[in-house]
């Protein structure tokens, strides 16, 4: 039986759904499903492009290493970054909140075309894709976009399980 995320921008009131791919990246489904709700300030991507995301503190007892991995994500997709706390940059931690963290769990949407993770600090930052987004996008990536060119202070990303 498939289940569902519902992916938010609390502050802007737009949803979206997304299914989990437990075929592709078991692992990392079932350690982002059991650590539902998740919630922290959104952030838009400066390079990977059309992509807004939260981090919060790692939440799995094992992490689920790499699996259904992309550098390339495509509109929709929904993706899980493990990053350790040294891999990071002090000023980029600071910036964010976090580096008091051991390391960060990245969660992300992409909601547009042409998006490459390529960081030029670390060079490729591949991710583990583990939901798609199936119902919402359109609103999603108008609300997205909203971000980049209006800001995200006072913007939170929340996922939550999804009951239809």
């Amino acid at each position: 039986m498939p289940r569902y995320l519902s992916i938010t921008l609390e502050k802007r009131g737009v949803s979206c759904v997304a299914e989990l791919l437990d075929k592709d990246a078991p692992r990392t489904c079932e350690a982002v499903w059991q650590a539902l709700p998740q919630v922290g300030p959104v952030h838009h991507a400066k390079y990977a492009r059309n992509e807004i995301y939260t981090m919060v503190p790692r939440f799995a007892a094992d992490e689920p290493g790499q699996e259904n991995p992309t550098v390339t994500p495509i509109p929709g997709d929904v993706v899980y970054f493990s990053f350790p706390g040294g891999m990071l940059d002090r000023a980029f931690k600071e910036e964010k909140g976090i580096e008091a963290l051991p390391g960060v769990i990245d969660l992300a949407i992409f909601y547009g075309r042409n998006n490459l993770l390529l960081n030029g600090d670390v060079g490729w930052v591949p991710g583990n894709v583990y939901a798609t987004i199936v119902e919402g996008l359109d609103r999603m990536a108008e609300a997205c976009h909203d971000v980049w060119r209006s800001g995200s202070v006072g913007e939170t990303l929340r996922y939550d399980r999804y009951e239809s």
